[in-house]
């Protein structure tokens, strides 16, 4: 099985930015554990913080692999551009958010690519990675 995480702005930050919100981890550390965990699993990580890099991405992913995790940040209730190329896509795609999103600010509560997503998954910390891993594993 060939998945991959994409993530998006400012979550190379994670274990430094607003640690009350998503934690004293960087995701490196995590993405090293995932692996060790499912060690059955080609997983792959891509972060950018740059629009374009991340349609680029899923245009290169979307197409071949099993499954994409993707936690577009901010994008998610901005980016048409984004939502465009996970609606293009025959790869599934997961979202994920370190952080409940429906706790938090109202424009938050909409996501552009929700509806041409496999399914949502938010509020579990960094184990929305692993809650997105293991939907895909038990298909």
């Amino acid at each position: 099985m060939q998945l991959i995480i994409i993530n998006g702005p400012n979550l190379n930050l994670l274990g430094t930015r607003e640690k009350s919100v998503y934690g004293n981890r960087s995701f490196d550390d995590y993405f090293g554990e995932l692996k060790s965990k499912f060690p059955q699993i080609n997983l792959e990580y891509f972060q950018s913080n740059v629009e374009g890099e991340i349609i680029n991405k899923l245009h290169e992913k979307g197409f071949n692999y099993d499954g994409i995790i993707l936690n577009a940040g901010g994008y998610t209730h901005t980016s048409v551009a984004i939502a465009d190329a996970v609606a293009a896509l025959k790869t599934p795609v997961i979202e994920v958010h370190i952080s409940n999103v429906y706790a938090r600010e109202d424009y938050r509560h909409i996501s552009l690519m929700a509806k041409n997503c496999k399914g949502v998954i938010a509020g579990f910390g960094l184990d929305s990675y692993r809650l997105a891993l293991e939907s895909f594993i038990s298909e």
